[in-house]
C-alpha cells in the first residue's frame, strides 16, 4: 500500500515519457492522492545560532532542521506492507527510515513546473547504501 503524505497528489509516468511535456499529452499510469488517514508531513527548522557567521555584510543563520512540529511522532509509526511517500527534505532528514519514498525523475511541463515523476526513490544513508 502507498500513502502520500505530502499535499499534492503524486502522478507517475510512463518510464518512457520526456522529461518535459505539454500537460495532458502524456497520461500518467498512477496517480496517489494525498492520505485521508494521515496528516501532510514537512521538514521544519528552527534558528539554532542567530547571525552566526557574516560573509561580506551578508548574515548567515545556523539552523537545525526536523519536524514542521514538536511532536516526536512527526511520521506515521513504520506499518507493515505500507511505504509513504514524502517529500525530499523529509526523506533526506529521516534515512534512518527504509519504508519511506520520494519521487525520482521528475516529468515536467514546458515551462519547467513540475507534474509528477516516471519513478518513486527510496533514500538511504550512504553508509548504509553498500549493506542493502
Amino acid at each position: 500500500m502507498l500513502a502520500n503524505l505530502t499535499l499534492r497528489a503524486t502522478h507517475i509516468f510512463p518510464a518512457g515519457t520526456p522529461d518535459r511535456i505539454e500537460p495532458g499529452t502524456v497520461t500518467p499510469t498512477h496517480v496517489i492522492p494525498p492520505s485521508p488517514h494521515h496528516q501532510p508531513v514537512r521538514l521544519g527548522h528552527q534558528v539554532a545560532a542567530p547571525a552566526a557567521l557574516n560573509l561580506d555584510g551578508i548574515v548567515v543563520d545556523d539552523l537545525e532542521f526536523g519536524a514542521d512540529t514538536d511532536r516526536v511522532d512527526w511520521l506515521p509509526e513504520p506499518a507493515e506492507g505500507t511505504w509513504y511517500i514524502v517529500s525530499l527534505p523529509v526523506g533526506l532528514a529521516a534515512t534512518h527510515r527504509t519504508d519511506l519514498l520520494v519521487v525520482h525523475e521528475p516529468v515536467r511541463d514546458l515551462n519547467g513546473n513540475t507534474l509528477g515523476c516516471r519513478k518513486l526513490a527510496r533514500p538511504v544513508h550512504a553508509a548504509l547504501a553498500g549493506d542493502q
